[in-house]
This record gives structure tokens, sequence and C-alpha cells, in this order.
């Protein structure tokens, strides 16, 4: 299948609700219940041959299959390793995540703070699994990945050395539901060693499907107390850490704090304390045995001044393991904050606020839509563009001002899989624009280039994602999500998070064609000259050829110095025939050779006007502004289309190439708007019908 195939293929899957919780992509297009029951009815464990038990699944460098750390790897089922394997036992818990020989803390901290809410570790995690009734050598688990929930399978073969688990285990050595997690996960991933290095956030999200938002405590944001609170009530997980060198890793600092250590945030309160509002956190340490030890702790003097009625709101007499602290001690004892914040059906309960979630799926390709960041001033305006309308300010902002709240996350899809194509992370962020008057018109340079943008994020990453909160005045803004550089290929998913309902729709102009027919005029009105060149041209049976039309363009063309081509194709001159040939003859007559001419002139202005540089080509980034002058409306999937077919090696479109393009959109048009029913925007057509129309 073509890659355009594939693409429309999955959008059309989406609509039909695959990849949401409910309906989840079969990962490889395995399918867990079918797969464990052929493994049932043919009493065999399930060998998963899109993840074998082999090196290559190890890693590419230093888990790479000629890596000396790979040789004595031996992949053993959990029933090889003990006489009692359990998928979980009393549950799945903390304890049941100990780091192996895998550079993967990020994921097993995450996987941690999975444990915490049960709700949430049933959706990754899927009940039911075991190694005893049913036991066919198989289990599943479900990630959200770049807007979609997918399905994963493996087996049970997990790689050992010296007869132990290589990578993540229990404490206990009898649970083995992490293990195969982990294992899952790098499936995903392409290999074990992709999952070295990264952001816990990283985990959250493709947990939850949540967005993450990363504060630096070294410089706190106003209102981050606040904004705690709110995200606490949207249901968001919020994690926090002490940033550490390698060598204090998991130290213990003089307060009871653990270094390098994954921490959540349960609770952010404010309380009469002597008289003065005091704002506190509550922590925990999914360890459950080392807490906070300073001001506000379990059992400090500090409660001895709290009201009875505080206390009980409090709850303060945790469990061991949690425990409140001040804000301001908060902000200066932890180095990072994290706030996952949940997709709207994460939970189902009336107690707990949602945030609205919009997303869409877009990509940046050379040529067409990787236009790089503002500084590019030719190409920025190519970038893909998307429009949000913010009409109901917060009920109760944080701060004086009136405003609506929304998130917005950019998120490069699919490199860490690339990793082991030595493919890295691309320096990615957005700006936004205040719109007038242009909500259904892609933004060109005539308006981007003049106004300067309302918000931005800081700086561009090159992470998997960049997220940011931001607070505008109601209104219709453009969001325009890009790579620094331009020229890059690389697809993404633009995530917005509002408090109050918002309209999100891509900022692109519909699909369409104002296709102006020319007067028709009678023979005798023609200019003698053009006749006789016709005559010329013609022949005795008086009609023009494809064959010949092509020797009568290149000749016409040869003569100029203001354009460059490579020569009108035979292939060319038959779609330019099939388009004005009334009367079926597969040739041009005088009156069809007139109107041919005419379109030629037309679109040889058209060109002139968007060879900027007066290069006698046109770049391919100005195809959307002269197909639009041209009378064509189209969309960034049919720009990126346009520039793969008709543009050469740089990115430049030379001028039959140009005609070639416009012909062809005009017969597409044409033949879609004769085969529409009612105007439904719909054609139907059996494969006979497809394949001799595709072929024209």
């Amino acid at each position: 299948m073509t890659s355009t195939a594939g693409r429309l293929a999955h959008q059309q899957q989406r609509q039909r609700g695959i990849g949401t919780k409910q309906h989840a992509v079969k990962f490889s297009q395995q399918d867990y219940e079918s797969l464990r029951q052929q493994c049932l009815e043919s009493g065999r464990l399930f060998e998963d041959p899109c993840f074998p038990a082999e090196r290559r699944s190890l890693g590419y460098d230093k888990l790479g299959p000629y890596s000396p750390l790979t040789r004595s790897v031996v992949w053993k089922r959990p029933t090889e390793l003990c006489s009692d394997p359990k998928f979980t036992d009393k549950g799945a818990t903390r304890l049941d995540i100990c780091q192996g020989a895998l550079g993967d803390c990020w994921l097993l901290a995450a996987i941690s703070s999975l444990t915490l809410d049960q709700r949430i570790l049933a959706r990754v995690v899927p009940p039911g699994q075991s190694f005893t009734e049913g036991y066919a050598g198989i289990f599943h688990f479900q990630f959200w990945q770049f807007g979609e929930w997918v399905d994963v399978v493996v087996d049970d073969r997990l790689p050992t050395k010296d007869g132990e688990l290589l990578f993540v285990h229990s404490a206990e050595g009898s649970e083995f539901w992490s293990a195969l997690l982990e294992k899952a996960y790098a499936k995903v991933n392409s290999c074990y060693e992709a999952l070295t290095g990264g952001q816990s956030v990283e985990g959250f999200e493709d947990f939850t499907g949540g967005i993450a938002e990363v504060y630096e405590l070294l410089e706190i944001p106003p209102k981050l107390f606040h904004i705690m609170q709110r995200a606490l009530k949207l249901g968001s997980m919020l994690g926090c850490s002490i940033s550490t060198s390698g060598f204090h890793v998991e130290s213990v600092t003089a307060r009871k704090l653990v270094r390098g250590h994954a921490y959540s945030v349960t609770g952010a309160e404010e309380v009469d304390f002597k008289g003065e509002p005091i704002q506190l956190i509550r922590v925990r340490n999914p360890w459950g045995e080392v807490e906070w030890t300073g001001p506000w702790s379990d059992g400090s003097r500090e409660w001895d001044y709290v009201s009875e009625g505080d206390k009980a709101k409090l709850n303060h007499v945790a469990e061991d393991g949690e425990f409140w602290m001040s804000f301001s001690d908060f902000t200066k004892q932890f180095s990072e904050l994290q706030i996952c914040n949940l997709t709207p059906d994460t939970f189902l309960s009336d107690d707990v606020g949602h945030w609205n979630e919009y997303q869409f799926e877009g990509i940046w390709r050379v040529g067409s839509t990787a236009g790089g960041c503002r500084n590019n001033r030719a190409t920025f305006s190519s970038n893909p563009q998307f429009v949000v309308r913010l009409e109901d300010v917060d009920d109760d902002p944080l701060d004086d001002e009136e405003g609506c709240t929304f998130l917005v996350g950019l998120m490069q899809k699919d490199r860490r899989r690339e990793m082991r194509n030595r493919r890295s992370f691309e320096m990615i962020g957005f700006s936004i624009y205040k719109l007038k008057g242009h909500s259904n018109v892609h933004l060109g340079p005539e308006i981007l280039l003049h106004q300067l943008s309302v918000a931005s994020v800081k700086t561009f990453v090159n992470k998997r994602e960049v997220c940011q909160r931001f607070k505008l005045p109601p209104g219709e803004y453009a969001i325009i999500p890009s790579t620094f550089e331009p020229h890059r290929n690389c697809s993404f998913v633009l995530r917005v998070f509002s408090e109050k309902k918002a309209a999100t729709s891509p900022l692109e102009e519909d699909i369409d064609a104002d296709i102006k027919e020319e007067e028709e005029i009678s023979e005798s009105e023609i200019d003698p000259n053009f006749k006789y060149l016709f005559q010329q041209v013609a022949g005795n049976d008086k009609e023009v050829s494809a064959s010949e039309l092509v020797r009568v363009l290149n000749n016409a063309v040869r003569q100029r110095s203001d354009v460059k081509t490579d020569g009108f194709s035979l292939q060319t001159g038959h779609l330019i025939v099939s388009l004005l040939d009334k009367d079926e003859s597969d040739k041009l007559g005088l009156m069809e050779f007139h109107l041919l001419w005419g379109k030629i002139q037309k679109y040889l202005e058209i060109f002139r006007n968007h060879d900027s540089d007066n290069s006698g080509t046109m770049s391919s980034h100005e195809m959307r502004g002269a197909a639009t002058e041209a009378g064509f409306h189209i969309n960034s999937e049919v720009l990126q289309t346009i520039v793969s077919r008709y543009a050469d090696a740089q990115y430049a479109i030379d001028f039959d190439s140009f005609v070639g393009c416009l012909i062809k959109l005009e017969m597409l048009f044409k033949m879609f708007k004769a085969l529409e029913k009612e105007d439904s925007g719909k054609i139907e057509l059996d494969l006979q019908q497809w394949l001799c129309l595709a072929i024209i």
C-alpha cells in the first residue's frame, strides 16, 4: 500500500472510532484473543514473530547484535525462572518495579506512579491475565501512542543473564507484570535500547493519553500553587523530583527526601496558621517508608496551631509515605514539578472536573509544509495552521484578569522508534497569532510577516513534546507549529486542552475550484494568423494530436528566456487533449486549440507572478498561492501530493510541470462534479470505473 493510501486508510479508521480507549488499534495487526485461542487449541505457547526473542529486539548499539553485552543473553519464560510465577500478586505495587541493566529509570518512575491509581493501571494492564488459567505464553498491554490507543501483544520470553532477568524485575522475583509491560513498551518503540534516556512525563502521557506540563522550580511561575490546586481538581497526575548527578541518585537528604526519586503530589490546600493563611502541599513517596521530617511533617508542632476542622479537612494523619509540607519548602526542596493533565474520558466520576481536549495530526514535508520558524520568511507561512476559537472565560480565574486558559502541546511522532536509524528529535515549537477576519483561509506571508504573534513557546526544544499553558482574551487564534529549521520531514500531533469548550479546526480553505470557462466565439472571430499557425501544425486532417501538440508547446517555450522547462511530455499532451477534446476524436480542432492557447497564456502570467527570484522556475512553497490565483483552492494534504508529483529534486517546479498540474486539477474537479450525487461531496465508483478514470 502506498504511503498516501495508508494515510487515507488510517483517517477512515479514526472516523470509525478505531484508536479510542473503547476500540484500541491492534498493534502490528495482532489480536490478543484470537492468537491466544489459537495457541490453546494447538497446545503450543505463543512466540511473537513481530518481536522475536533475538538480539535485534534488544538494541542497535550498546545492546546491538554484535555487542559483547548481548552475547550471553538467554531468553526464558517465567515458568523457567521460578516454580510459581505470578502475573500480579496481591495487586501491582511499586515494589514490583526494580531497575535492571537498562537506562530507563524515567519509564520505571512512570510505571511506579501508575500503580498509585488502580483505575488508570487497569487501562494499561488489562486484568484477568495469569500464568495459570488459560495460560498460553501470551500477554497484552495498552498504550496511548500519538493520538490513539494501541493494544500490544507480547510473548513471555524475557531476556536473562545467569538465570536472572536482565531488565526490570520485581523485588520478590516471582511477579512478572512489570517485566512484560516493559517488553511491550520496547516492542512499540522497536527495541529495548530505544528506551534509554527520557522524561517520566513521556511515560505518564503514554499510560494516560494526557498532556504534560513541566515546571522548573528554580523559576516559580506566578500562581503555581493555584495551578496545582486546579490540576488536582481536574484529576491530573502530579509528580515531583529532586534533580541530582548520577553519583547521588537515591541518596537521602537531611530532611529525608530522596534525590533522583519520583514522588507524587496528592493534595494542595490552604489553612489558617496563627491567624495567617498558609499554603500546604501533600506529597507521597511510593517507597512508603521514607518521609519528610521538616515543618508540617507527621507529628510536627505546626499542627498544634491548626483547627480541628482544618485537620479533619486535610486528614493530616496520613498513611505511611504520605506527608504535608509548606508550599515554600516544596519549591525549595524539589527541583521539578510535572503535571499530566488527563483527557475527559480518563475518569467517569462526576466528582472530577474535566479538560476539553482537541487533537490534530499533521505533517511537515520538505517542499510543501516544512516551513521552519518565523526566521524563515520565505517559507514560514507554508507550515500547517490550526484555529482555536475561545469564547467563554474561566469561571474561577487564578488572577484578576478575565481570560480563557488553555494548554497547547506539540508532539513529534515515532522519533524513539527511529533512534536505531540514527534519527534524533527535531527542534520543535509553535507560535499563536490573533486572527482578524481570516478564520477560513490559510494565512499567507502577507499576513503573518506583518503582525507579531500574541504568544509562543519560550524556546524550541529537541524533545518529543513541547507544552505550554496560556491565557488569552476571547477571540480567534491561529496556532502555527513548526520545526526550527525549514525543510525537515516529520509527522506531529497537536493537542489543545481548554478549561472551557472551544471550537478548533485546521486553518484551511475548503477544497474547491472556480473554473471560469472561456466565452465561446465563432471561427470567424479567430485571428487569421492564429488559423494559419493551426493549419501548419494540424495538417490535412485539420486536427492536432497529442504528439503534435507536444511539439508545438516545446517549440513555443524554447523561444522564451523567462521560463525553464525540460520539455512537455507526451503524457501531458494526452492529458490536455483529454480535457479539451469535446467530440472524443482524441485530437484538438481549431476551436479547442484556441481555447488551450488562452489557458497557456493565462498560466504563463500566473507562473511569472510567482517566480519571485526570476529564476525561470517556481518554488514548490509558492504552489498554493499560484493554484489559488488559477482558481483552485487546495489544502495542505493536496499540496503535499502535488509537490511530490510535480516538483524536482530541488523542490522547484518548471513551466511544463506547472501547466500539467493545473490541467490535471481542472480535469479532476470536472470529473468529480460530473459524478457527484446531489452535492453530497462524495462519488461512488466500481473497480472498472475507478481504473478507467485513474489511468487517464
